[in-house]
């Protein structure tokens, strides 16, 4: 069985659920473009981005999952939790201004290590989900919380 000092908030339950919402703005895109060096026009160039099936500027997918990031790291399963692999699909575009939530609900608790399976979410302030799929997370012991 996992470590009692590996989950600071206690083991996750199937169906337990956190989610966390934040507005997205264009400094966003030029943070990310610094980290990453995306420099894709659809993030910058409005005619390009107009000319596109978007429409208007999108932001970067890694913008829009991080979101993800700081649910599993913060909420659930909590501190000392990384990804081990993700399986997301980018199905709608965010666009700055717009406000995303973050969900993510347990499907699966390994009893033998501090593992989790997710199902992740992703949607805009209109209901509209942007991104979904599931991330398997590992949960490790950080010491005292």
């Amino acid at each position: 069985m996992a470590g009692a000092g590996t989950w600071k908030r206690g083991m996750p339950r199937v169906g337990q659920k956190a989610e966390r919402s934040r507005r997205v703005e264009p400094g966003d895109i030029r943070l990310f473009t610094e980290i990453s060096g995306d420099r894709n026009p659809l993030h910058y160039d409005e005619a390009a981005a107009r000319a596109s099936r978007f429409g208007e500027i999108v932001v970067q997918g890694g913008v829009t999952s991080a979101i993800l990031n700081a649910v599993v790291a913060e909420d659930l399963p909590g501190p000392g939790t990384v990804f081990l692999h993700v399986d997301w699909r980018f199905v709608a575009p965010v666009r700055p201004g717009d406000t995303i939530t973050g969900a993510v609900e347990v499907l699966e608790v390994r009893e033998d290590k501090p593992i989790t399976k997710l199902a992740t979410s992703v949607r805009r302030q209109d209901g509209v989900v942007v991104l979904e799929g599931t991330a398997v997370c590992y949960t490790m012991d950080i010491g005292p919380a």
